[in-house]
């Protein structure tokens, strides 16, 4: 396999590091590589695995010769079932069985390097705060997000009324310092709209890599999915980006050419 030398993460913050960077590895094969690895999964060849690696790349090859193998394998003759169901059904199922190696390989590592109770506490949790790659191929983590900022939207409302409420106290009971204090009041909540306008977009994913919202990158929009993606993953600056009217990711530009 051309995943690079193996390495072995031996702390709990190394092993979410191969996590993710083989995570995100899978994501591409399933999202902006879609075509490729569709292409790939020939049903008439033996049986193929979907490996991600630590350097973010991805590969569909034949399982490990050796027993037992190195790592956990992930799921054999995903390539079978191609043809016998619909795509999006088909890279569903991949998905899930991507989830599962997934965490097979981080907590074998923490087996094999003796995470106690507390490490692999830590370790899942730091697993279970990114969305899993079914949730990131079936949009569902965007649903998530959505829902998210409905309730994060209505504790504002909330809050505004309470902020309001507070400063009418404040001018009723305190003559020294009136204007003062019913200013700073206006202000830490015109900040904690500013804050939570960017915890909302924060919480927007990467269709390509499943990753967070960052005010300092870069964002595109499909079109026809309406899911978000970094520039750099689907390859489009702000320049070019200017000169697109109507954008299509990856995944929704294949599906029409193969329809």
């Amino acid at each position: 396999m051309d995943g690079g030398p193996p390495y072995n993460p031996r702390t709990v913050e190394e092993v979410f590091r191969d996590f993710k960077g083989r995570r995100a590895g899978m994501i591409k094969a399933l999202t902006t590589d879609v075509e490729e690895f569709y292409q790939q999964c020939d049903p008439d060849k033996e049986n193929l695995c979907l490996y991600g690696f630590p350097s973010e790349q991805w590969e569909v090859n034949l399982p490990a010769e050796e027993v037992p193998p190195e790592l956990p394998e992930p799921a054999l003759g995903i390539n079978f079932a191609r043809d016998g169901m619909q795509e999006k059904d088909w890279l569903s199922l991949v998905a899930v069985h991507s989830d599962a190696w997934l965490l097979a390989v981080a907590f074998y590592f923490g087996a094999r390097f003796g995470f106690d109770k507390a490490d692999r506490k830590r370790l899942f949790n730091m697993i279970n705060d990114l969305p899993t790659i079914f949730e990131v191929v079936t949009g569902t983590a965007k649903k998530q997000v959505k829902e998210k900022s409905s309730v994060s939207n209505h504790s504002s409302n909330k809050s505004k009324s309470n902020s309001k409420v507070s400063a009418a106290m404040l001018r009723g009971s305190e003559s020294q310092g009136k204007y003062s204090k019913p200013l700073q009041a206006k202000d830490e909540d015109e900040e904690g709209l500013e804050e939570e306008e960017e915890e909302e977009h924060g919480e927007t994913l990467c269709g390509a890599c499943g990753e967070n919202y960052a005010s300092d990158e870069f964002w595109i929009c499909c079109d026809v999915c309406e899911k978000w993606f970094h520039g750099k993953c689907v390859k489009i600056t702000p320049a070019r980006a200017e000169h697109i009217k109507q954008y299509k990711c990856p995944s929704c530009s294949n599906k029409r050419a193969r329809a």
